[in-house]
């Protein structure tokens, strides 16, 4: 099967070459709001599976779309990506010294008309205390608004604000590897 990566993400992108995965990309802009009854990891499978089914009509019958999304989890508060700087500094300001929750949901949907395959991963991520100058630092130098949470814990913030994780970092960075491996496994696109 030819893998189809709908996703803009460096990271994923990144994650899937690491992974040995040859893949295509295509991207279109999906609505990435949810129903507020939804909470925590079925928000996060639900906007793989929105953004697989605005797919599905172009999918050849050999391709194997795989689309994912990223929350962060502050009790049953959903942090996505900040809309500006003040924005990110609050989400951060709420985060810093308190163990909070990364969900990422996918969905692989083949082209076959096979079902699709959905599931979420979850990351406790605990932050050190950050200081507010620490916080304008990032946001001002990294400009995190593309990132759930407003932040990426493969930069600056994360290699010196987060003092242990519970779960995978791949998820944390926007794609459970191990959980896609084995979802690429089950239907037959790796050996």
């Amino acid at each position: 099967m030819n893998l189809i990566l709908a996703s803009g993400s460096p990271r994923r992108r990144q994650l899937l070459t690491d992974m040995g995965l040859p893949y295509e990309i295509r991207l279109r802009d999906v609505d990435e709001s949810f129903p507020p009854t939804l909470r925590r990891a079925e928000v996060a499978q639900y906007l793989a599976r929105r953004k697989a089914e605005a797919y599905r009509p172009d999918l050849a019958p050999d391709e194997l779309l795989l689309t994912a999304d990223t929350i962060v989890c502050l009790a049953d508060d959903v942090l996505n990506k900040p809309a500006d700087a003040a924005e990110a500094r609050a989400m951060l300001a709420r985060l810093q010294g308190r163990a909070h929750q990364v969900y990422t949901g996918v969905c692989l949907l083949p082209g076959d008309g096979r079902p699709p395959v959905v599931f979420a991963d979850e990351t406790t991520v605990h932050f050190r205390p950050l200081s507010a100058a620490e916080i304008a630092f990032y946001v001002e130098r990294y400009q995190p608004l593309d990132k759930a949470g407003a932040y990426g814990a493969q930069d600056w913030l994360g290699l010196v604000g987060i003092d242990r994780l519970e779960g995978s970092y791949f998820n944390v960075m926007g794609l459970p590897t191990h959980r896609v491996w084995e979802a690429l496994r089950t239907l037959g696109a790796v050996a």
